[in-house]
């Protein structure tokens, strides 16, 4: 049976059955240049690779003063030479530009260095409960400061950390709420017999 083929009607390019479907363009296709890679303990590495973003991540880290030089050139094994090659690169700028720039709009950057300024605190927090000049107060408030965060997520029981409520709008101010509280969990292990579903 001879099959009849008829005129594809529908946008250029996207007839999946053509067998003479269309080349990208030249304008259209990237070509990876070699400033778009980094020699990274001694292996050359995409910047779009997996290593290669890590890798921009952590220049922005340093660009926002959360990582040393030294601590860049350490994990990655660059040597003073190609750290000057990579201060130096333009499409590097570029990409940590555009890594710094999504980390400070999406407030990755500023809990970075909360955090990192917050290891500070239980040593101010130490200080003052030792400081037998400090007022009793705060070194009370200091102790508890102290025992809160040493036993973060100690207070929270599993049932606490999941509630289920199911809220029906209906329309016209009417809802429908439905409390179910925590999830319910079987007491032993359940056979084939024995399970509900």
């Amino acid at each position: 049976m001879a099959t009849t083929s008829r005129p594809y009607r529908g946008t250029p390019g996207f007839n999946v059955e053509s067998d003479d479907a269309p080349t990208p363009s030249a304008a259209n296709t990237r070509v990876t240049k070699l400033d778009d890679a980094v020699t990274l303990r001694g292996v050359r590495v995409p910047l779009t690779s997996d290593i290669g973003c890590a890798f921009i991540t952590d220049l922005s880290r340093n660009k926002e003063r959360l990582f040393s030089d030294q601590r860049i050139c350490e994990k990655y094994d660059i040597t003073p030479d190609a750290w000057t090659t990579i201060t130096q690169s333009k499409a590097i700028r570029l990409a940590v530009n555009a890594e710094h720039e999504r980390r400070m709009l999406n407030s990755t950057a500023a809990q970075e260095s909360a955090a990192k300024i917050f290891t500070e605190a239980p040593e101010v927090l130490g200080t003052i409960l030792r400081d037998d000049k400090a007022s009793p107060r705060h070194r009370i408030e200091a102790s508890k400061e102290l025992r809160a965060t040493a036993r973060v997520g100690d207070e929270t029981t599993g049932d606490a950390t999941e509630h289920v409520i199911i809220s029906i709008n209906l329309g016209a101010d009417e809802k429908l709420v439905f409390d179910c509280g925590p999830p319910k969990q079987p007491k032993g292990p359940l056979d084939d017999e024995a399970d509900p579903w």
